[in-house]
């Protein structure tokens, strides 16, 4: 009938464009989209997994990344806040503006190939022990997934990665912070390398460090000990002082410290000695305190070995501000995820690694599974901490460890350069992507998720960074 085939070729037409649309509106189409690219986000990983450059330098990892998200479409503006390696890649306009970080420095001294023993790479001086380089890999993943659904879509919003450098003790995000980088954005989402798949809510603990210079007058220490003042002995002194201060501590507190310099020979008096200190607590009051007790510590030190004492902040972070409203939709998009399942060659390697640690293995099924929603007190501290109190942060662990694994450790540096951490990188990637997909199709998520946090901050809160008015502190690693 020649008045039904206009009809008909319209109804074709739409269910044709309806098909299209639907299929580009699933979170299934956004977990077929970031799995399809595997191979460029595993070797990108493994290129800074190669590469291992710890806070502040990460120049080539920082660039990687840069050049990954602007190719696709993303504007990127580089050495923000101060800080060479540290940008932002940002797509789309109109809100919400949802935010995602990325990290990617390594971390000093555990340098270690990816074999299932202790086998140091010869000449490399830091590793990826905690993760890092399948950190900004997995979330700039996710920012370039929904940045394609936003398009195919025809979605306003904004999408903005934000490649956060130095997390590992040079608080990156607390300069892009008080820089006012966040002001704008209306929910953050992040993730962290782990030995399980996980969301939860919660908090961390706040921390402080800094660098204790002191400086004294060389002498020949047999023949004219008694024209010189000891660098060495001031830290000594110092550190008795902070150990004795243990007993007088609200008992969470963790207090840790290298002496860095001590010195050139055993029979120079040092004219020079540095000391580099962590403090720990679950509340920034408290660490600001004990922070000011160290440093009275070290002025007293100084003044009882006739030294000179110089203090330098070099980070500090607030603890973290959970969100359980946004916790919630997370462990939901975790569980459309799932997990994965090792390979027989990955079993035989996880099994070897986990022969270094018998007493903490766990079952290598643990990475097929999504573990229960979790309220915690970390026990770590993290520059997302800083984030949490500006903007409505959440985040996730992903299995790229063996189970069992420790952070900060060579058997974490091990497996975060095989496929066991590129499986692990790409459940955070497709969670995180999810995630954003609700946050922009679901307004109520992000108002509830606002009103929380505003309830919890309390109106009163004002922020003020631990590091003071300093500049980013780029050498901290030199």
């Amino acid at each position: 009938n020649p008045n039904m085939k206009k009809p008909m070729i319209l109804l074709m037409a739409f269910c044709w464009l309806a098909t299209s649309a639907f299929a580009q509106k699933t979170k299934q189409d956004l977990i077929k989209v970031i799995d399809a690219r595997y191979d460029t986000y595993s070797t990108t990983a493994k290129k800074i997994w190669d590469l291992a450059e710890v806070g502040f330098q990460e120049t080539k990892s920082s660039a990687l990344l840069q050049a990954m998200l602007q190719e696709a479409g993303f504007t990127v503006q580089n050495n923000v806040a101060g800080m060479p390696t540290a940008f932002t890649a940002t797509y789309g306009s109109g809100k919400p503006v949802i935010g995602v970080l990325g990290e990617f420095d390594a971390l000093p001294g555990v340098a270690q190939e990816a074999v299932p023993e202790l086998k140091p790479i010869p000449g490399q001086v830091a590793g990826h022990a905690c993760g890092h380089h399948l950190f900004g890999v997995a979330s700039a993943a996710a920012s370039i997934a929904i940045k394609d659904w936003l398009i195919a879509n025809k979605k306003s919003g904004t999408i903005r990665f934000y490649g956060t450098p130095a997390e590992e003790g040079g608080s990156g995000k607390v300069y892009m912070v008080r820089e006012g980088l966040f002001n704008d954005v209306d929910i953050v989402v992040n993730w962290h390398p782990g030995n399980a798949n996980s969301a939860g809510y919660g908090s961390s603990l706040a921390n402080k460090t800094g660098k204790f210079r002191f400086y004294g007058t060389a002498s020949h220490a047999a023949a004219s000990p008694e024209r010189g003042r000891s660098a060495l002995d001031a830290v000594e002194a110092m550190d008795v002082m902070v150990n004795m201060m243990r007993e007088h501590v609200p008992q969470e507190t963790r207090i840790h410290y290298v002496i860095t310099k001590g010195g050139e020979a055993p029979n120079v008096v040092p004219a020079f000695a540095e000391v580099y200190y962590y403090v720990r607590n679950p509340r920034r009051d408290n660490v600001k305190s004990i922070w000011d007790r160290i440093e009275r510590a070290a002025r007293g030190a100084a003044m009882g070995t006739d030294t000179r004492v110089e203090i330098e902040i070099t980070g500090g972070v607030h603890e973290l501000l959970g969100n359980e409203t946004l916790a919630r939709a997370v462990d939901a998009n975790l569980r459309i995820v799932g997990g994965y399942t090792m390979t027989d060659q990955e079993k035989a390697f996880a099994t070897k690694l986990q022969e270094s640690f018998k007493d903490q293995a766990q079952p290598l099924e643990n990475t097929q599974i999504i573990m229960p929603l979790r309220t915690y007190d970390g026990s770590a501290s993290t520059d997302v901490g800083d984030v949490s109190w500006t903007v409505p942060t959440v985040g996730l662990g992903a299995a790229t460890w063996v189970p069992g694994t420790a952070a900060h450790s060579w058997q974490a540096v091990a497996a975060g350069g095989t496929t066991i951490g590129f499986k692990g990188m790409m459940i955070a990637a497709k969670a995180m992507a999810l995630t954003c997909f609700d946050l922009y199709t679901n307004p109520v998520l992000v108002e509830d998720a606002k009103k929380e946090f505003m309830k919890k901050r309390g109106e009163n809160f004002k922020y003020e960074a631990l590091i003071g008015d300093r500049k980013p502190a780029l050498d901290y690693r030199k």
